[in-house]
């Protein structure tokens, strides 16, 4: 078994809220005697929970709150969380960018962190002037930067501008550069905070081929992702933290389908909303006044559902002028580009002459989606008419389905393909 190379006991990390000082000079004073005595922060121990969805009175947060773990040698630890959970507090406490308020961090071996991507560029400098300057602020010697320089330059993709300032570079170029200057460091322990999140699509591949052939090479890698196929397919276990606690650890997949599955957790929206004129489409001859969606056969109402499930979706229209004819439509959009993933036909709905409410069923059988997020949007118009009756984009809660039981939380596309296989 590999030796323990990083050890966190009892971690937590307090900041303060608003002015830097105390509600009172004897606090400050007495905070000033305590640390000038070696003692513990006597207010340290006060503070509410790190949730920034709620509004408090206290002056104190715990950013984190006794954060234990252990890393091996050679291993790719994931952190993963939703944003302003602590995981880049955590990252920074390790980086020893910042202490912790109580509890010790052990790390055995020289560690490097990409924090924040381009920490010490300056913009007057030209690309080549900066891969020396910010090699040498993450600890390159000058011999190893120019070892590495063309490999650098190289794996950038700016060759063409490397003797020109980088205040005349594209924001892309920019993170490119940095990016790549970071990523030729040597450590035995890398800490990585959301890089891909920067670049495009072809830059974060080669970011996440370069952070695979890191770990690869046996050194120890700790990894801050949104992106959970990149954490499932790098990470050997990962810990999901949760408003400054540590909620689950272990194999890293298992804790991607809790996080996938506590992400999806959603509040079914009061139909109040669909009562406020202000955020409605269309010109209103007919109305969408109820809807819901339920299990095939059921009268609850839900909106989280198993992987080919019957989805049933209840709506109410209330006709307030006379119209020639009625269409429906039902899509679905993706919670993350606002793409439509999949729509109905057109539907007609016999209204002649029809006015007051109707009631309305659609059912999706065997809905084949993959696990995932989807805004709902519903369209009322007519075929003759550019302008929609009635439009509800997003007003209400989305459509859940839920990881299946031991199957991978990470599934590409939205649909699953049916097919046959023959010898």
């Amino acid at each position: 078994m590999q030796p323990i190379v990083i050890q966190a006991e009892d971690i937590s990390k307090q900041y303060r809220l608003g002015l830097l000082s105390g509600k009172t000079l004897s606090e400050d004073v007495k905070r000033f005697l305590y640390r000038m005595a070696g003692k513990p922060d006597p207010l340290a121990f006060v503070g509410a929970e790190n949730d920034r969805t709620v509004a408090s009175a206290d002056r104190y947060v715990w950013a984190l709150k006794n954060i234990n773990f252990e890393v091996r040698q050679g291993e790719v630890m994931g952190i993963i969380g939703r944003n302003g959970a602590g995981k880049s507090t955590l990252l920074k406490i390790l980086s020893r960018v910042t202490t912790p308020t109580t509890g010790e961090i052990r790390i055995k071996g020289k560690i490097a962190s990409l924090l924040e991507v381009g920490t010490g560029f300056h913009p007057e400098l030209t690309g080549r002037e900066n891969v020396f300057l910010n090699g040498a602020i993450l600890g390159m010697s000058k011999a190893e930067i120019k070892r590495k320089f063309d490999e650098i330059v190289q794996f950038s993709g700016v060759a063409r501008y490397i003797d020109t300032p980088v205040k005349r570079y594209s924001s892309g170029m920019y993170v490119r550069l940095a990016f790549a200057v970071a990523a030729h460091l040597e450590p035995e322990i890398l800490v990585i905070d959301e890089v891909l999140a920067v670049g495009d699509t072809e830059f974060q591949k080669k970011c996440l081929g370069k952070i695979k052939e890191v770990a690869g090479g046996g050194r120890t890698v700790l990894f801050v992702s949104h992106n959970m196929g990149a954490v499932s397919d790098i990470c050997d276990r990962a810990i999901m933290i949760e408003k400054g606690n540590i909620t689950s650890e272990g194999i890293a997949d298992a804790v991607i389908r809790e996080y996938v599955n506590s992400t999806m957790k959603t509040d079914l929206t009061s139909h109040d909303s669909l009562k406020d004129a202000q955020f409605r489409r269309g010109s209103g001859q007919v109305r969408i006044s109820a809807l819901s969606m339920h299990k095939r056969g059921s009268d609850e109402e839900l909106n989280e559902f198993d992987y080919r499930s019957d989805v049933s979706f209840n709506l109410t229209f209330r006709i307030y002028e006379p119209v020639s004819e009625l269409y429906f439509l039902l899509a679905l959009r993706s919670s993350l580009s606002r793409e439509m993933v999949t729509a109905t036909e057109r539907i007609r709905i016999p209204v002649e002459g029809k006015t007051g409410e109707i009631q309305f069923n659609i059912t999706l059988p065997a809905l084949n989606l993959s696990p995932g997020v989807y805004e709902t949007y519903y369209w009322l118009g007519s075929s003759k008419q550019e302008m929609p009756y009635d439009v509800i984009d997003n007003m209400t809660a989305p459509l859940v389905i839920r990881v299946p039981e031991n199957e991978s939380a990470l599934q590409t596309g939205y649909f699953q393909l049916d097919y046959k296989t023959e010898l």
